[in-house]
């Protein structure tokens, strides 16, 4: 999904997005305003960054800002990994099967997301699902290395 699709998402929501001059956050929401850092260097970046922003939208509407406290670290959670199934999902780990990637740079590239957000996400589904799951008629295998394999 790239930037603009989610703008538009965020719209149908009724989320106003604007870019502002941010010296310490690259995204913030506050009710129904998410303000994205202006000079983010990427696209991607950018991208990875509004759709965290909308899942907080999504899955909390509190102030979460003190990490230090268990509660907001679980709703941080719960936006970044809605960002995650938006972006990658365990579907874009097997359309990048699909289109031949061979590592972890390529299905970044073909997801449209950094190699940094690839790897959070990938992290949190092994911490969800293990070392393993099944969809789809696919085998997902997260450890020893990321691979994907076709059931017969």
């Amino acid at each position: 999904m790239s930037y603009d699709e989610l703008l538009v998402e965020a719209e149908h929501s009724g989320l106003v997005v604007k870019e502002k001059p941010f010296k310490f956050y690259d995204g913030r929401i506050k009710g129904k305003n998410i303000a994205i850092r202006q000079d983010i260097p990427t696209l991607k970046k950018k991208t990875c960054i509004l759709a965290e922003e909308i899942g907080h939208y999504y899955t909390n509407t509190m102030d979460i800002l003190d990490q230090g406290q268990v509660m907001n670290r679980k709703l941080e959670r719960a936006g970044r990994l809605w960002a995650y199934n938006k972006l990658i999902g365990l579907s874009g780990i097997i359309q990048g099967y699909r289109a031949r990637c061979k590592n972890r740079c390529e299905l970044a590239e073909c997801l449209g997301v950094t190699e940094e957000f690839l790897q959070d996400a990938l992290n949190c589904y092994k911490e969800k699902y293990g070392i393993m799951t099944e969809i789809d008629g696919y085998v997902i295998m997260f450890e020893p290395s990321l691979a994907v394999i076709e059931k017969m």
